[in-house]
């Protein structure tokens, strides 16, 4: 998912944004395997839980931009997704502009056809931008820099935050609940103006957690943390995350790439225990408490200084 563990854990650790121009030509999304753990997470979400994970404001017209995301879909990755202007073929479905879903081929996972089923269970509005979801590993969301809000979201793998609680908010009410983030707060409306222009952007998010879902939306979290896993148990949360620029101004699409490995498998290249452990021993009290790692503090830095 191309999470650079060195770029993004650091030390002092600090609340900022990260960002680093993106080379030309460099790939945006990931075209997931039928039936891999992306998907089928996806496929639970968006068949039982859609409302929560597809939200827009009244009135958007989100129609530009999934055309954009379309276009940049097929040029990336023509042999998972094609586009002609109306409608998608992708995962054996082709499904319009409209909304109509055609289902061309069995799916190799399950029965069959749980693609089709999933996408003929959401609003038909909705389906297109459905397709895109289970096609690519990435979430998405439409960033309007000109007021600093997301107008849309479609975003099934949330990393402890519910994306129907953020629709339509400014970028400062977005980020604030994030422990230590004044500067990123006031920076808000000149950051969201930067990522929604010509240039392309990347940053990377990353925590030590105790659950291995991909979907971390809190209604589906224990709000208990750790109390089930010790920490040579824990998992390693990234986010690899990028800025599409739009055809309408001051827009863009951004994406978000989760992933969630074991956290013994990340660490398993030399040095960086080393680097995690000493990010994670100059985050504040807010910090930790925000990342949900103000328990396991000391067990967690003890068994990263005992890493080789």
């Amino acid at each position: 998912m191309s999470f650079d563990f060195d770029a993004a854990v650091t030390a002092p650790f600090r609340m900022q944004p990260g960002l680093r121009r993106l080379a030309p030509g460099s790939a945006q999304l990931t075209a997931v395997a039928p039936g891999s753990r992306h998907q089928r997470e996806k496929l639970a979400v968006l068949s039982a839980f859609w409302p929560q994970a597809l939200c827009t404001v009244p009135g958007f017209d989100a129609a530009p931009a999934l055309d954009a995301l379309c276009v940049q879909a097929a040029a990336e990755h023509p042999a998972a997704w094609r586009w002609d202007g109306e409608r998608a073929t992708a995962l054996g479905c082709v499904v319009s502009r409209a909304g109509q879903v055609e289902h061309e081929t069995a799916g190799t996972f399950g029965l069959g056809d749980e693609i089709p089923r999933c996408l003929l269970g959401l609003p038909a509005p909705w389906r297109l931008a459905g397709l895109l979801s289970l096609a690519f590993a990435e979430d998405f969301a439409i960033i309007d820099g000109r007021r600093a809000t997301l107008p849309w979201l479609a975003v099934a793998l949330p990393s402890h935050w519910a994306p129907e609680a953020k629709i339509g908010r400014h970028f400062a009410e977005v980020h604030a609940p994030v422990a230590d983030g004044d500067l990123l707060r006031k920076a808000g409306d000149s950051l969201m103006r930067l990522v929604s222009g010509h240039q392309r952007w990347e940053r990377f998010v990353w925590n030590v957690t105790d659950q291995p879902r991909l979907h971390a939306h809190p209604d589906r979290c224990d709000p208990e943390r750790w109390r089930h896993t010790t920490v040579d148990c824990a998992w390693f949360r990234s986010e690899r995350q990028t800025f599409i620029p739009l055809p309408a101004p001051g827009q863009a699409i951004f994406t978000i790439a989760v992933e969630v490995q074991a956290l013994a498998a990340v660490l398993a290249t030399p040095g960086r225990a080393a680097r995690l452990h000493e990010a994670i021993a100059t985050m504040s009290p807010a910090v930790l408490a925000y990342r949900g790692l103000t328990a396991v503090r000391e067990p967690l830095l003890a068994w990263l200084r005992a890493r080789p």
